[in-house]
């Protein structure tokens, strides 16, 4: 099939896309190469669709599809995108991505070559011709083109072997495809993605929560984005959240149950109303963490899959919840947080406590009950501080009792609530004993980087502490705002504050700090401190937890990687992901940043970027089947040759 007539059948509606594909992932670069092949007609790959009843198909966009039979594609999405963005000048009604992607192609006429519009070099010379100018005017363009060409007199009688090329760029649009078709009745939905997921091993895959979200699409053609607006939402508040968690929401509240399996025979009804609900409980959830924990951004939003769970309770739910239940349930998230509950087999965990709200006997006694059981006794021991970096599972817990409690700013003595406060970025880590001090001792990172090192203060009174020592600034602080040291846990011998005894002060900050979780968590269950009650749970080994976030400029080096990926249409990596046994949930590392799932999520290989990490670190991700990069260059270099040149053009 011709592409121009390809093209034809994308505008007339008989060629659309899936609703279950994914949107637009190409970048400028690999549109270049797409358009050197052609222009050197070299070959490209051909297409796959799947015709199937108009009347019946599942598309993505607000075009109308033509009566009788469709096309829909399956591989080559990103080719056929491309090329109509470029000759058309605009997207197709399916078009889920970056234009940018395809706006302003020129090519070189003397050079044969493509590229994307740069003013410092293309403005005002002639021999760089707009391509969808050129396309847009088919053969009349080509015609003024030349004629324009030949006038200039930078060109002049070249203008005539430039025609040639010019006709060649054109002719592109009478270049043949190579079409396959899938058809038939026995081509179900689930037959098709097997299909696609076959054909497009290169590319980005359907993870399973895709395929029970294109069955819901079937029925709910909007879904998707319905999903994803909600989405956007909790973003914009800092909490970043994919389809898969929201999507298990909805399944919790709509059938108790976590694997996806159990959302395919509801009707797209069940499903609306579902999401309603689910999005409800999620919001208040959100607003219980943030406003009661404090934990109040994505980075110390530890246990996310808690809140399916937090979801289905609230759901089942008669009546206003009492000020008891609603903090017996935090006392549940946080615990579920800092013991791993779900760093390990997620599904099967989630399905165990879902299951323990259940029944006559159920409820949150239960829950908590198993939770005690799994793990053993729920109260902290100094010991559980010993973690290091801003990925250590009890970062989250410092930064919650600095929120919760009576935490000051040591500068401004104002208090560090939440409700004052907001969001992490007017806070800064503060390393209580400076890190260039301690380097110089030849101290090693995990120590440097302690959590018992850390604190949380305005930037303004990081700026006025700089790299000074805490018996030199200490002092000061407490005699302008008395009190406000013992507010951050700070031990009140001065002998604690020289940095010979660092080592000492960190034991006797730990101690205090554990001290005042179990303070925090005995609130949270009114007084019934039963659920503490128990063997002591394992205490961590100084020094056995490796890799993690060092600094925050590490941390912000790994957000900006992120956003690197939101832009390319692909999911976030986890930051601070925390490697856990997956039967115990004992934390075994932490990576900077990572995909466990594969950035096709279930269908690829896990992946790991593991910056300045130790070689133990290294093994561990690589012994745990993970793809390791060990700087961010490298790993967009993947990005780009692996995931997103599914369809790249050589």
């Amino acid at each position: 099939m011709k592409i121009s007539t390809i093209l034809d059948h994308i505008d007339s509606g008989h060629m659309a896309l899936p609703e279950f594909q994914r949107g637009y992932v190409w970048n400028s670069d690999q549109v270049r190469k797409l358009f050197t092949s052609l222009y050197l007609r070299r070959p490209v790959g051909g297409l796959l669709v799947w015709a199937t009843e108009s009347k019946s198909a599942a598309h993505r966009g607000d075009g109308q599809l033509a009566a009788g039979v469709v096309k829909l594609l399956l591989d080559g999405q990103q080719r056929m995108t491309s090329l109509y963005g470029v000759v058309r000048g605009k997207p197709p009604k399916f078009f889920d991505g970056n234009a940018k992607a395809f706006t302003g192609l020129r090519f070189h006429l003397d050079q044969e070559a493509f590229a994307f519009y740069q003013p410092v070099t293309m403005k005002d010379e002639p021999l760089w011709i707009d391509v969808t100018a050129l396309m847009s005017h088919g053969q009349a363009g080509h015609e003024a083109l030349v004629e324009r060409l030949s006038e200039d007199p930078r060109v002049g009688v070249k203008a005539v072997k430039y025609s040639a090329r010019i006709s060649r760029i054109l002719g592109i649009l009478d270049i043949e495809l190579h079409t396959e078709e899938v058809t038939g009745v026995d081509k179900t939905l689930d037959v098709v993605v097997d299909i696609f997921n076959m054909v497009n091993s290169g590319g980005t895959k359907l993870s399973k929560g895709d395929l029970a979200l294109a069955k819901i699409c079937a029925d709910w053609p909007e879904a998707r984005d319905t999903m994803k607006d909600k989405l956007k939402v909790w973003a914009k508040a800092d909490f970043h959240f994919n389809l898969d968690w929201l999507l298990r929401s909805v399944n919790t509240a709509l059938t108790g149950e976590a694997k996806f399996q159990f959302l395919h025979e509801k009707s797209a009804e069940e499903i609306q109303d579902g999401l309603k609900r689910a999005t409800k409980h999620v919001d208040t959830s959100l607003n219980l963490i943030s406003g009661r924990l404090g934990l109040d951004h994505d980075q110390v939003f530890f246990g996310r899959f808690g809140v399916p769970v937090m979801v289905r309770y609230l759901d089942r739910r008669t009546g206003p919840m009492t000020a008891e239940d609603r903090d017996k349930l935090l006392f549940w998230f946080v615990q579920a947080g800092m013991w791993g509950r779900f760093s390990g087999s997620t599904e099967s965990f989630i399905d165990q406590d879902l299951a323990a709200l259940e029944g006559p006997d159920g409820g949150l006694d239960k829950l908590l009950e198993q939770l005690r059981l799994w793990h053993g006794g729920l109260r902290a021991e100094p010991g559980h501080f010993t973690g290091w970096s801003l990925g250590a599972r009890f970062y989250p817990v410092l930064y919650m009792l600095t929120r919760m409690g009576e935490a000051k700013d040591w500068g401004l003595g104002i208090p560090l609530k939440s409700s004052m406060l907001g969001k992490m970025s007017r806070l800064e880590v503060h390393h209580i004993f400076p890190k260039a001090q301690l380097y110089k001792r030849k101290l090693k990172r995990p120590e440097v980087n302690a959590l018992a090192n850390f604190c949380f203060q305005t930037k303004e009174t990081n700026l006025e502490i700089s790299d000074r020592l805490p018996e030199e600034y200490f002092p000061k602080f407490e005699a302008r705002h008395p009190g406000v040291l013992a507010s951050q846990w700070i031990p009140t011998d001065p002998e604690l504050w020289k940095i010979k005894n660092f080592r000492e002060f960190l034991e006797a900050r730990k101690t205090l700090l554990s001290a005042e979780l179990n303070r925090r968590m005995e609130d949270l269950l009114h007084g019934d401190a039963r659920w503490l009650a128990g063997p002591a749970a394992a205490v961590a080994v100084a020094g056995a937890l490796i890799g993690g976030i060092s600094s925050e400029e590490e941390e912000e080096h790994l957000e900006a990687l992120n956003a690197w990926m939101e832009a390319q249409g692909l999911p976030r990596g986890l930051l601070a992901y925390d490697f856990a046994d997956e039967a115990t949930g004992e934390q075994k590392a932490v990576f900077d940043l990572a995909w466990p799932n594969g950035i096709q999520e279930e269908l690829s290989q896990p992946v790991a970027l593991l910056l300045n990490e130790s070689t133990e670190t290294i093994a561990v991700a690589s012994q745990a089947g993970y793809r390791c990069f060990m700087n961010a260059d490298e790993f967009r270099q993947y990005v780009n040759s692996e995931i997103l040149a599914g369809e790249a053009i050589s």
